[in-house]
Order: structure tokens, then C-alpha cells, then sequence
């Protein structure tokens, strides 16, 4: 149920927002769309961080947050909402202290659930704009579409390594997501940034660009990213732009829809296959491995992580062959031997031993968890990340 706000602005508010009130192209007028504005962020995390700092300190009257995680140290390098001290909390506990503690005069509300077809139409209803800050392809898609279905902006983000990209999708007469990108990449194609990282300040910048957005439709200010989307280039420190049409063939926002209600997004993604083992692969537990090792059994530990991964930790008489080199560094092998294979938490040391099953291997058993697991069972003292 929205809960209705006063429109006009108190003492303290109008101390507050001084700055944006001498501005002619906010004004009063304008700090009280802001008031009278909704948001829902979807995600707390990199994105979701800057982005609802900077919405709540503006005045946005009423900000809706979604997400189910709790705060982890792996977070703190870019998630500015949460400080060590948070660690272990649900991260809309965190961020609504902090949110609070920054502006009172702003309501949040806070859903702790995953975004998922049952529930995100019903979400999105009652807010004005939606601001994705998710890092997955089922769910920018399910956002998208849910978007589109309930006429609600989407103010889309999404940071990788030391590159970003921003839009405003789904607006009246604009592209959606699904204009740009009519299906997603190959399960496993695009690392997660778990796997490839993420420069800590990335999601600032972009998350900012987020925000800025969100603003200006709210004021009906300025030209939006609506069919524009803005790259970055961090490195580079350079950004660029491409035009965006909408597609009139689109299956959710074209001109004769095939999408009319919400679908299974994992499997539209082909994430049930991505995490289906590949039949036939055994798999060895930490403990179990720890033990046979113990025993002196001739194990020969393959890491297919990347080296920048190896360096931060590694399990003691591994031998490194990255992934993307292993079928030029087969020669490296004995089909002889028993190879036990491992990556961060087990998927990529999963796509190994197919390619060693079809290049003949079959004495083959994949780490379940990876070094993760190693970590936890056997080896506290080894660093996660």
C-alpha cells in the first residue's frame, strides 16, 4: 500500500535541499517531485550502493530495495552502503541504517525476497521507476520485461572489470533491453564478476550515471539515456555512445508482442543447463581428497583458474593450466595418472573434464566447491575470494 506524502517541504527540508532549490531547473517545484517521487532499486549491492545514497541524500520521497543477501568482506571493496561492521547482516538491514541515518525525510522500504515472475509485476507496481543494479542476465531480462509490462522506466546499469554501460530502457516511445540484446550469451560466456572481478570504483561511476537518470525523470529534466547507450572505459577513461532504435519485431515491447506475461528467466538464459553436470563426472569433496593425499596416492591436482587467481591462493602441489589454454597444453598431461581438477567453486574445473573426456582422459574427477570448499574443510588459513 503507498502511504501518501506531504507535498510541501519543511524548514529543515528546505535547508537541506538549498542547493538544488536555487537551481532554476528544479526549484520548488521540482524538490517536491522529488518528494512525491518512488523508486525501487533492484539489488544492494555495487550498483544499488551509490545509486540509493545519492537518490535518498537528493530527497526521493519513497525508495523501495530489493534483495536477499547478507553482507560479506568480498563485498566492501565496491558496496559503499556496508562497512566491516556489517558483515554478516542481511544487506537491506544494512543499507536501510545507512540510508536513514543520511536523510530521515526519506521512506525506505525494504523487500527481503529474490526478484523472481511470481513477484516482481506486483513490486513494480507501486513505484514510479525501476533502477537495475542486478549483476545476472535472467534477471536484467526479468526486469526488463516486467518493466515493460507495467510501464515503468528502467534505468539499466551493468560494470565488468574496468567497463560500463548505462540506458534508460522501456520508456513510452524508447527501446528495451530485449531491443539491444534479442538473446543472452551462452551460459558461461561471460565470466560473472565474481570470476573476472571488478574495479572497486566502477560501480561508483556507473551507479551515479544511474542516478543522475532517475533524477531527470523525475523532473521531466534534460534529455535522457532513453535510446542512447553510454560505454565507459575506465582504463581508457574514455566514454563513448551508440544510438539505440526500438525494434518493432521485439517480443515484448514490439509492435505485435509474443511476450505478454512473465517467463521462466533461468531457463530462457539456459541456466538449468549451465548448472547441470555434464553426465558421468565424478566428483571428489575436499576431505575426501585431503585424505587420499594423506594416504600418498599419485594425484595429479590440475588448476584451471587464471594466474592472477593462482596467486592468491592455491592448493599445495597443484599445477596450473589455465582453462582457456588447456587444449594447447594437453601434452602437459598423463591420461595415466588419476586428475583431480578444480577452479574457484567447480564449474569451469566441470567444463575441463569434458574437454579431457573427449580428448581421451578418463581417469577424471573434478574438486566439488573447488578451492572454496578447501578452504572451509580443510584449509581455514587459505585466503577466499
Amino acid at each position: 500500500m503507498t502511504v501518501a506524502v506531504s507535498e510541501e517541504l519543511s524548514h529543515e527540508e528546505v535547508k537541506r535541499y538549498s542547493r538544488h532549490l536555487i537551481m532554476p531547473e528544479v526549484g520548488m517545484e521540482g524538490q517536491k517531485k522529488l518528494k512525491q517521487g518512488s523508486v525501487l532499486c533492484v539489488g544492494a549491492g555495487g550498483l544499488g550502493s551509490p545509486l540509493a545514497f545519492y537518490l535518498a541524500a537528493a530527497g526521493v520521497g519513497r525508495m523501495g530495495i530489493v534483495d536477499f543477501d547478507v553482507v560479506d568482506f568480498s563485498n566492501l571493496q565496491r558496496q559503499i552502503l556496508h562497512t566491516t561492521q556489517d558483515v554478516g547482516r542481511p544487506k537491506l538491514e544494512s543499507a536501510r541504517e545507512k540510508l536513514e541515518a543520511l536523510n530521515p525525510n526519506v521512506r525506505v522500504e525494504t523487500h527481503e525476497t529474490r526478484l523472481t515472475s511470481d513477484n516482481a509485476l506486483e513490486l513494480f507496481e507501486s513505484y514510479d521507476i525501476i533502477a537495475d543494479g542486478t549483476d545476472n542476465f535472467p534477471t536484467r531480462y526479468l526486469v526488463n520485461d516486467a518493466c515493460v509490462l507495467t510501464g515503468k522506466p528502467n534505468v539499466y546499469g551493468s560494470i565488468f572489470r574496468f567497463e560500463g554501460q548505462a540506458s534508460v530502457f522501456a520508456t513510452s516511445d524508447g527501446p528495451c533491453y530485449r531491443c539491444l540484446y534479442p538473446e543472452p550469451p551462452p551460459p558461461g560466456l561471460v565470466p560473472s564478476c565474481a570470476e573476472g572481478g571488478v574495479l572497486g570504483i566502477l560501480p561508483g561511476l556507473v551507479g551515479l550515471i544511474q542516478a543522475t537518470e532517475v533524477i531527470k525523470l523525475i523532473l521531466g529534466k534534460g534529455e535522457s539515456l532513453a535510446g542512447r547507450l553510454l560505454l565507459f572505459d575506465a582504463l581508457g577513461m574514455k566514454f563513448r555512445e551508440l544510438k539505440l532504435r526500438k525494434n518493432p519485431k521485439c517480443p515484448v515491447c514490439g509492435e505485435n508482442p509474443s511476450i505478454r506475461e512473465l517467463i521462466d528467466y533461468e531457463e530462457f538464459c539456459g541456466i538449468g543447463q549451465e548448472v547441470q553436470e555434464p553426465t558421468g563426472i565424478e566428483e571428489v569433496t575436499a576431505k575426501e581428497l585431503k585424505e587420499e593425499l594423506d594416504q600418498g596416492k599419485d594425484i595429479f591436482i590440475l588448476d584451471v583458474r587464471n594466474p592472477v587467481e593462482y596467486e592468491i591462493c592455491r592448493i599445495v602441489g597443484s599445477h596450473l593450466i589455465p582453462l582457456d589454454e588447456l587444449l594447447n597444453r594437453l601434452h602437459e598431461l598423463d591420461s595415466a595418472r588419476d586428475i583431480v581438477a578444480h577452479c574457484r567453486s567447480g564449474a569451469r574445473s566441470a567444463q575441463a573434464i569434458e574437454i579431457l573426456r573427449e580428448a581421451g582422459f578418463r581417469k577424471l574427477r573434478n574438486l566439488k566447491g573447488g578451492v572454496l570448499a578447501w578452504s572451509d574443510d580443510v584449509d581455514p588459513t587459505m585466503p577466499k575470494y
